[in-house]
């Protein structure tokens, strides 16, 4: 890789992972809305998930050290109440939230996994709660339909996007298999109280 490329990649890393800390867009919308404030022909070549991911918390490092942590975890004690009353589907929770990038305009990701897929729409519904229905890209790409919701945070004193993500239980051992740096890529109820508990003890 050339010098003159290097760069480019991580000025696009940097501007887009201003948009994620503040605006709490998700990877690829940031790295193309940062191609196009910097004035970047279309064609640009992006950087990678793992490139962008170090932008970001070298991004929280730097401007918002002190309030992030409290907003991860008003976040992932949001979560948790909602795996707990989903604990029937198996919920596991993924993406900046369980990664420990969140912050207050992050929305929260929970996979469900379920032998019948209208089976959480329908507990919803049994419990009034308003939620929109739409299809979100899978880990592998596929089309996956999520339901999304509005949850209060009290600790944030703001309104909170939940999707649920639902999958066919056969799904769940491949939802758990290391991603590309050795990491778990998401956790059930138990591992979200152990980071909980770990961030109590800190």
């Amino acid at each position: 890789m050339d010098a003159t490329r290097d760069d480019t990649l991580h000025e696009i890393a940097a501007v887009a992972a201003r948009l994620v800390v503040e605006e709490g867009l998700e990877y690829a919308a940031a790295k193309r809305r940062a191609v196009k404030q910097l004035g970047l022909p279309a064609r640009t070549p992006l950087p990678d998930n793992v490139m962008l991911e170090v932008a970001v918390r070298e991004d929280i490092a730097v401007f918002c050290a002190e309030t992030q942590s409290v907003e991860l975890q008003a976040l992932r004690e949001l979560a948790l109440l909602w795996m707990d009353r989903l604990q029937i589907f198996r919920p596991h929770l993924g993406g900046s939230v369980w990664h420990g990038t969140a912050t207050r305009h992050s929305d929260i990701y929970l996979q469900l996994f379920c032998d019948d897929p209208k089976a959480p729409e329908w507990t919803l519904l049994d419990h009034r709660v308003e939620y929109h229905p739409g299809t979100v890209n899978g880990w592998r790409g596929e089309p996956v339909e999520a339901l999304t919701l509005r949850a209060r945070s009290e600790t944030l004193g703001q309104w909170v996007l939940v999707h649920l993500m639902v999958h066919d239980l056969d799904d769940l051992r491949g939802a758990l298999k290391p991603d590309a740096q050795g990491r778990k890529p998401r956790g059930d109820v138990a591992a979200l109280r152990r980071l909980l508990a770990g961030e109590a003890v800190a």
